[in-house]
């Protein structure tokens, strides 16, 4: 399928072919017949893949603050690596649509195939032929609603979360600044209130339109004409609400609202425009300053978002969903219209010729649509099920041996900032590599780790992988809640896998993996414990030396606080932060003790995420992980101190190591790239796929560092200790 992309970096737009997206459970495909321009959100974000580097980092200083704070716990190299990864990718456009639903995933029982939907969502409701949109982020569009008409449905719902924030009355007076697409819309929704409008644009064209749709009257903001037509209208009092729907880094919206706002009034942000507040003005009249959060109620909520749990409507009456629902029923009912804002519709196929000629103010437009061609349903209403192809069951746990001259081929299941920063670069330089197929659920991820790494093939296929004989190895990259299913599966299949950590995050799922090795007498599996290969700490393992004596290990992991929205924070259904991450510790504890621990001890204070985790092992040790969030960012991100026989080991960061005894060891003090092992764990990964011996961790050990990181959970529960079984 084709879809509109644009790389960042370079500034390139482009329509793509890319894989068509899966029908996962909890949502709909849905086949694009208009898709709608947001000719502010969508230009402004054009414009800035034009700049130059230092434009791009002036523009968004949010995103510098955070790549800074990255060089301080990752390093330089590691975080140059994330970020052009980032920048040099293709990046979808879009985020309001309409179109008919061609397939329904599992639990959908409000839309058939063939119903027409207008859909939301900056990765859901793309300028793509075909999405996957999940089920609070579409809406049915009545009966008789023109599909290009509801194809206003996104960005209709924003314009009208913005008015529901200022509570208009009967009667009132508002002031709408800025008068593109949202501000039409604006004020066509409080014209439809009962409440009298005043316009504010210097764009006459766009005074006169808004005026058409609805508006008593409108002017430039510098013009006397505006504060007239207020004065008049309110008796000299003010407007009772300001809706500032501008853009850019002028100061005048905010002012201006100040200015003709009466006392206690309220002044709404729906745009993004500069809001330095005049102090006295504001104080003075006591304004009353509300932010419009997109959509409403459920924007930014994975929970809402992506996994369909809808807030009670006793308690939130305004949803997206809801919202979305409630402007097409307006749009239906005739009470808005919107096909005088309507520029021009363009082929989807000119899509790169229609933003050129917007960017360069060649086409003037409030709104702009894109046409699809229309194409026949033919899909069933439920997404096949996905099966495991039938395979031939190994008679031993070794893997085949690959000829010298014949490359061993890669699968990648999932294509995310981890595997495109950390493991496919190392991967893709490797000689005697051949990354043979990408899948993910998302089109355009596929289609950009294809570009950039070279894969044979691009899919959202992951039966196809399974059932491909010549696919030496699958690497499961994805996130947590999926790794023990897919591993399953790929053992199943007879692969060679390479998980992420966690390898699962309840017992149930590891009894799975577990079953699936029985089964198919498959054990060629690796997690991605990677420290333990980090050429720092190895070196530092080896000075140390052999002991005779129980040791006593202190890892402090200063794990910092997550961004608003991560998906980590989805412990719901991605498991705590301490379950997805913290078997790196474990593993690399009990590798330096080279034992497995029988015990886990878990004490946490209340409030927040620290954990104070205590392993016992068979000849006594005791390995103590300190995992604290509260930390500076500032702080080294991991510190180890090892003692026994007389002797220490420590390791700073994987910046620098030092080992004290008979004699002392530095190691070197220059500033180091601080390698934490990938590239070496996966030249291990690698070498064992080709030569069919055992895979670089026993799987014993990989089973009890992911049953020791389960039991941090368990006895954080119990507040007792939790022993655990030895091997079986």
């Amino acid at each position: 399928m084709k879809q509109v992309v644009q790389n960042y970096k370079s500034g390139e737009l482009a329509v793509l072919d890319v894989p068509v997206p899966g029908c996962k459970p909890g949502g709909v495909l849905v086949r694009t017949s208009y898709s709608l321009i947001s000719t502010g959100t969508e230009l402004m974000k054009v414009s800035e893949a034009g700049m130059s580097m230092v434009g791009k980092a002036r523009s968004r200083p949010d995103q510098v603050a955070k790549v800074m704070q990255s060089v301080a716990s990752n390093g330089v190299p590691a975080t140059y690596r994330k970020v052009m990864g980032k920048l040099d990718s293709y990046t979808p456009l879009g985020y309001s649509l309409c179109g008919v639903v061609e397939q329904v995933g599992a639990g959908i029982d409000d839309v058939a195939v063939g119903d027409v939907v207008a859909c939301a969502g900056n990765e859901h409701a793309l300028h793509a032929e075909l999405n996957w949109v999940p089920k609070n982020l579409y809406a049915r569009v009545p009966d008789g609603l023109a599909p290009r008409h509801a194809a206003f449905g996104t960005v209709g719902s924003i314009a009208l979360q913005g008015v529901r924030q200022g509570e208009p009355q009967l009667g009132e007076v508002a002031l709408v600044i800025g008068l593109g697409l949202i501000g039409q819309l604006v004020v066509q929704l409080l014209a439809a209130s009962g409440v009298r409008v005043v316009g504010a644009d210097p764009d006459p064209v766009r005074c006169e339109l808004a005026e058409r749709v609805g508006a008593a009257a409108c002017g430039d903001p510098e013009s006397p004409a505006v504060e007239a037509a207020v004065a008049e209208l309110t008796g000299g009092h003010g407007v009772d609400q300001v809706y500032l729907a501008a853009g850019g880094g002028s100061n005048q919206p905010v002012e201006l609202a100040a200015r003709l706002c009466r006392d206690r009034g309220r002044v709404v942000d729906i745009g993004k425009c500069r809001l330095d507040l005049p102090w006295n003005a504001y104080y003075e009249k006591e304004l009353d300053v509300r932010f419009s959060r997109s959509y409403g109620p459920g924007r930014y909520d994975p929970s809402y978002e992506l996994e369909g749990r809808d807030y009670p409507i006793g308690y939130v009456r305004w949803t997206e969903r809801r919202n979305l629902a409630c402007f097409l029923d307006l749009l239906a009912l005739g009470r808005i219209d919107v096909e005088p804002l309507v520029s021009h519709v363009a082929d989807f196929d000119d899509a790169v010729e229609t933003y050129q000629s917007l960017k360069d103010g060649e086409l003037k437009a409030v709104a702009v649509l894109f046409k699809y061609p229309e194409q026949t349903v033919e899909a069933e209403a439920e997404a096949p099920a996905v099966t495991v192809p039938a395979v031939a069951v190994p008679t031993k746990r070794t893997g085949p041996v690959r000829p010298a001259n014949t490359p061993v081929r890669l699968a990648f299941v999932g294509a995310g900032n981890y595997a495109t920063s950390m493991l496919l670069p190392h991967l893709v330089q490797r000689e005697g590599v051949e990354l043979s197929t990408v899948v993910t659920t998302t089109a355009l991820s596929a289609a950009n780790a294809q570009r950039k790494f070279g894969f044979g093939e691009a899919t959202t296929d992951l039966d196809a992988v399974l059932g491909d004989k010549s696919v030496d190895a699958v690497f499961v990259v994805t996130r947590h809640s999926s790794h023990a299913e897919l591993t399953r599966k790929a053992l199943l299949a007879g692969k060679a896998v390479f998980v992420e950590k966690p390898l699962a995050l309840t017992e149930g799922e590891l009894a799975d993996v577990l079953a699936a090795v029985e089964e198919s007498g498959n054990d060629r599996l690796q997690v991605g414990f990677n420290r333990r290969f980090a050429p720092l700490l190895r070196e530092a393992k080896e000075r140390f030396g052999a002991r005779t004596g129980p040791a006593n290990l202190r890892y402090l992991v200063n794990a910092g606080r997550l961004d608003h929205g991560s998906w980590y924070l989805q412990q719901g259904t991605q498991g705590s932060r301490f379950a997805g991450e913290g078997g790196h510790f474990i593993d690399t504890a009990s590798w330096l003790l080279e034992a497995d621990p029988v015990s886990v001890y878990t004490v946490a204070p209340s409030g927040n995420e620290d954990l104070q985790v205590v392993l016992r092992y068979p000849d006594g040790s005791t390995a103590t992980i300190s995992y604290v969030t509260t930390g500076p960012a500032a702080f080294p991100k991991e510190t180890l101190d090892l003692v026994a026989d007389g002797r220490a080991l420590r390791l700073d960061d994987f910046v620098r190591a030092s080992v004290y005894g008979r004699k002392r060891w530095v190691s070197s003090r220059l500033p180091k790239v601080r390698d934490k092992g990938q590239n070496a764990e996966l030249a291990a990964f690698v070498r064992a796929v080709r030569s069919g011996g055992p895979m670089p961790v026993p799987l014993e050990s990989l089973v009890a560092t992911t049953a020791a990181t389960l039991a941090v959970g368990t006895g954080l529960a119990s507040g007792a200790p939790v022993t655990l079984a030895g091997p079986r």
